[in-house]
């Protein structure tokens, strides 16, 4: 009855079984593409596939026949699950099968998961397809026999049909790298490419005039748009151009801001660049800051504004380190760039003493942190001084940051000091005479997420250091030092070193290109998909794809609940700091208020947020007031991607300028806050707030104990200490001078910085010292525990005898 089945089988492709039997090239025998021979074909060598991101789509057993009828057993016989379990283990180990699988794109990895698959299956269906019934009883009772009619290799055609329904990315590999390929990023803006477009680059350094001159070919435009990298110089350069009776909108994630009172559109345009139009024709366009095209982050940004923005006149403002990246990708385009280089207006001196004490401040002075705690440790040892400082940090609202900046810049202001972290680097105009250095190493996250300590790059440097005298401040000149001596021999070395070049643009994939992938795997999370998108990518030497760890972090986030994919795609490019957990609450309280199509309104938002807000009476406080902030950050960015479903923006809008002025209070009130956290802490406390890198300050050089008692300061101390050294190693090797610092690390260094500061007295020292030894006496620390010395009496008492 089998052979008379056989007609059946002329459904399938072809019989790779038979194929192997008669000599047939297996690749000839199956009509399937095969992933090893499309990958080597015309298409450049593309990369293999990461089959570890390959994710099973689970398949439930088969169901019963129509109307409860096994057609294969009514054919043949049912099926001896004993005898079928057999073959099928055999068909798994043959090296014939195991390598047509390999051409058909199953590794050994996914031929493994494939297989588990296609077993579990045919053991627990009830009843499997008439063919494959007829297949698995022929070479079950053909088994032994000398001329067998079937062959366990007869199965392959049915593992590879389940192989493919299981990893639907076999059947479409061609497809996917097609619409991953990123070697041709010119190509995807034909309106850019249809104008032949004079690009000009101002090269120079900090305070060397290029924005300037860039701004003013801005304004003399019939229109233009400028693309800078933050929201304060956006702001900056949309009240430039409308004091100059220039009418210019501002536009960034959160806000648009409209020069006419009708809401038209005016001719020029002051925007954050990833929210630059490259679509809408200009006769001017300025990209800010283009070495940030490296950006492992935002670099896609720089690299989409380059390519895209449809502007007779690109103006390109950045490092000299760009121009050689900048003038190969024009190269590209079939456009030449013109390069304006440009020398710093004001001198800039390093200097050849350290501050060494905050005695030695003096009006004008900006201390350069590199972590919160730092910033808050420093400014409440100034003030203790009877000294007033401003303070500036990456989190603070943009309304505080220029609130605390005009303070600083106000001559009439009694408040000369600055204190603030690299937020300063760019994006505020600053009445700076001398930049200090407090530490010369900062938490970074290398190119696999792991979090390293580790000095701060030449390009960095330069860039804080070049905010020291502005031209036309009250300062013409600047100077740069660090507050401890030991650094300073190694800050001169960083800032003497030549910048290197920027040897790569940034990519990321786009809506409609992830789109594009979900239509062929719709069964994949969208943080899969994301995953085998990177992994399929090619791109050339001059781009390199950006990190994604926020995508995904937001898109698994937000996995189980129910939203269409362009949805899911813009909350998942929301910005926010992931390390905000009341951020990330929100944003997810957001999508499942999205999801069940209910808007999300002003009460609600008030609700969640507990407004209205008193102001921060300790550290702790302050922390969740900018957190809130960020809150209405993020309302007001979907607002403009969702206006149905986020109607209250301009309610949002009013008290968020209200919360402004509550942080603004906080941070005037700093020490006070400081001063109520430590207090409320444990005693001994070194830390005000929980940062995930550790502190960079130089308290923690001190020498411990091996075998005796750690305060909290000393465990933060022998944490940080190896960190530090990697750092200090990195370039220590290549200076002879920097083995002696590493020789000196910890020869009593926080005592004398605590008694220099007036935080530790000579009679506290004393009695610390007399408490030490007492510990030590009385034998409960370490080697001379009490246990330790009975065990020594023992033993000389048993050599006496």
């Amino acid at each position: 009855m089998s052979r008379c089945a056989w007609p059946l089988l002329r459904r399938l492709p072809a019989h790779a079984g038979l194929a192997l039997r008669h000599g047939r090239p297996a690749a000839a025998a199956l009509s399937l593409p095969s992933s090893a021979s499309s990958s080597s074909s015309g298409d450049g060598g593309s990369r293999v596939p990461d089959t570890s991101l390959f994710v099973p789509v689970p398949l439930k057993p088969g169901p019963d026949g129509a109307a409860g009828e096994d057609v294969g057993a009514e054919l043949t016989r049912p099926l001896d699950k004993g005898e079928v379990l057999k073959n099928l283990n055999k068909f798994y180990k043959r090296k014939e099968i195991q390598r047509l699988g390999a051409e058909n794109g199953l590794d050994a990895r996914l031929f493994h998961q494939a297989f588990i698959s296609f077993r579990k299956y045919i053991m627990e269906s009830s009843s499997v397809s008439a063919d494959l019934h007829i297949i698995l009883n022929d070479i079950c009772c053909d088994a032994g026999k000398v001329c067998p009619i079937g062959h366990v290799d007869d199965l392959f055609p049915f593992f590879l049909r389940h192989a493919k329904q299981i990893f639907p990315m076999l059947d479409c590999m061609d497809d996917l790298r097609k619409i991953s390929d990123l070697r041709l990023p010119p190509n995807w803006y034909p309106d850019a490419r249809a104008i032949q477009r004079k690009i000009i680059f101002h090269a120079g350094p900090t305070n060397s005039g290029k924005t300037y001159h860039a701004i003013q070919r801005f304004l003399s435009a019939k229109s233009g748009i400028y693309c800078g990298p933050l929201k304060l110089l956006a702001h900056e350069i949309f009240q430039k151009t409308n004091d100059a009776n220039v009418p210019c909108d501002l536009v960034t994630g959160e806000e648009r801001v409209y020069a006419n009172e009708d809401a038209r559109q005016a001719p020029h345009i002051a925007c954050t660049i990833e929210m630059c139009s490259t679509n809408t024709p200009y006769e001017v366009a300025v990209i800010d800051e283009i070495q940030m095209i490296r950006d492992p982050a935002r670099g896609w940004a720089w690299t989409r504004a380059l390519l895209g923005l449809c502007a007779e006149e690109i103006h390109v403002c950045g490092e000299a380190a760009a121009v050689d990246l900048v003038t190969e990708l024009m190269y590209t385009t079939g456009e030449e760039v013109e390069v304006r280089n440009y020398k710093r207006l004001t001198p800039l001196t390093v200097l050849d003493y350290a501050l060494e004490s905050l005695d030695n401040l003096r009006p004008g002075d900006c201390i350069v942190c590199f972590s919160k705690n730092d910033i808050y440790s420093v400014s409440r040892q100034i003030e203790a001084r009877g000294l007033e400082c401003a303070v500036i940090y990456g989190s603070l609202p943009p309304g505080t940051k220029l609130e605390q900046a005009k303070k600083f810049n106000d001559p009439d202001d009694p408040c000369k000091i600055l204190v603030a972290t690299d937020a300063i680097g760019m994006g505020l105009n600053l009445c700076i005479r001398r930049i200090i250095f407090n530490s010369i190493v900062k938490p970074t996250v290398n190119e696999k997420g792991e979090k390293e300590i580790d000095s701060i790059p030449t390009s960095q440097a330069l860039q804080i250091a070049g905010r020291a005298g502005r031209f036309g401040s009250s300062f013409t000149q600047g100077e740069v030092t660090t507050m401890h001596r030991e650094d300073l021999v190694q800050l001169k070395e960083i800032l003497s070193e030549a910048v290197p070049p920027v040897k790569a643009a940034g990519l990321h994939p786009t809506p409609e290109q992830i789109e594009m992938f979900a239509y062929h795997l719709p069964d994949a999370t969208l943080s899969n998909l994301i995953d085998i998108f990177v992994s399929l990518s090619q791109v050339d030497g001059m781009y390199f794809v950006c990190n994604i760890d926020d995508f995904k972090f937001l898109a698994d986030m937000i996995q189980h609940i129910p939203l269409n994919l362009r949805s899911r795609y813009v909350f998942c490019t929301a910005p926010l700091n992931r390390k905000e957990p009341f951020v990330c609450t929100t944003l997810l309280k957001f999508a499942r208020q999205f999801s069940r199509n209910e808007p999300l309104t002003f009460d609600w938002l008030c609700r969640h947020t507990k407004w209205p807000l008193a102001a921060p009476k300790n550290i702790k406080e302050l922390v969740h007031l900018e957190a809130v902030h960020d809150v209405f950050d993020l309302y007001l960015w979907l607002s403009y991607r969702f206006m149905d479903m986020f109607p209250d923006a301009a309610l949002v809008r009013d008290i968020q300028k209200k919360l402004d002025d509550i942080i603004q209070i906080g941070v005037r009130n700093i020490t006070k806050l400081i001063r109520a956290s430590q207090s409320a802490a444990a005693p001994g406390t070194a830390e005000v707030v929980s940062e995930d890198f550790p502190t960079t300050k130089r308290g923690a050089r001190v020498a411990s104990d091996r075998h005796g008692p750690k305060s909290p300061e000393a465990l933060s101390i022998a944490v940080e200490a190896p960190a530090l050294r990697r750092a200090r190693n990195s370039r220590a090797s290549r200076s002879g001078t920097r083995q002696e610092d590493l020789k000196s690390y910890g020869r009593g260094s926080l005592a004398n910085r605590l008694l220099r500061e007036g935080l530790l007295t000579q009679e506290m020292l004393r009695q610390l010292e007399s408490e030490w030894q007492d510990q030590h006496r009385n034998g409960r620390y370490g080697v001379g525990s009490k246990r330790d010395d009975q065990h020594s009496s023992k033993e000389t008492g048993k050599k006496r005898k």
